[in-house]
């Protein structure tokens, strides 16, 4: 039976969506997001369409309307994503921001040595042009609910490194309110050097560990 269902929703979820999309970056083809999440939607509806009680014909048009009904939602919610990641991408290109998709996430991965001087927490001048980018798009997708959070290497007082990253954060947020985006959609926090992503024994891995993290995520998710 969830073989049927997953069947079923694959077969919904192809025809609502198209199949695979162009990496700005890397030019290379890749499974849109909209069809991984029209497939993870239709199967969701799927399965909760064959909860319906009743005959089997019953129950078959459940799951056929709740994989449809999931299909539709989550490949609409995957294409606004696949559109928004896109043109991040377009505007990001050669600026030092990384654009990473994570399902129906995009995290902007800004490193601290471009965006700030050494234990400071103003943004740098000559990085102003790259916000202003990330704002304007941010403004475009309204129904993207936006998390700023800062993050440090472990060299130094961990409460230090605490207050730097949220006053990074609260940098970045600020300046995003500044140019438009709307107060309410933005949160910032810091991790100080809680959530490294490389070796700190390395300065390259220093290097890595201190940025500023955009985390974009579908409103309602």
């Amino acid at each position: 039976m969830k073989r049927q269902l997953t069947c079923l929703a694959l077969i919904l979820a192809v025809g609502t969506s198209a199949c695979v999309t162009k990496d700005a970056t890397t030019d290379q083809n890749e499974v849109s997001g909209a069809t991984v999440g029209a497939v993870a939607g239709a199967v969701a509806g799927a399965v909760l369409g064959n909860q319906v009680k009743g005959d089997k014909k019953t129950r078959q048009n459940a799951r056929l309307a709740g994989a449809a009904a999931g299909a539709a939602i989550g490949g609409g919610i995957g294409n606004y994503m696949d559109k928004q990641e896109e043109k991040l991408r377009q505007k990001l290109r050669s600026s030092g921001v990384s654009v990473t998709r994570k399902g129906d996430q995009i995290v902007l991965n800004m490193p601290g040595n471009i965006t700030f001087e050494t234990a400071k927490a103003q943004i740098n001048p000559g990085f102003e042009n790259v916000l202003d980018s990330v704002a304007a798009v941010l403004k475009e997708y309204k129904d993207t609910s936006i998390e700023v959070s800062g993050h440090t290497d472990s060299r130094g007082k961990m409460e230090a490194n605490q207050v730097l990253s949220k006053q990074r954060a609260d940098a970045v947020a600020q300046f995003l309110r500044q140019k438009g985006v709307a107060s309410n959609r933005i949160s910032a926090v810091g991790y100080g050097q809680s959530q490294p992503i490389a070796d700190n024994a390395t300065e390259e891995g220093r290097s890595q560990n201190r940025r500023v993290e955009i985390l974009l995520t579908p409103k309602g998710k």
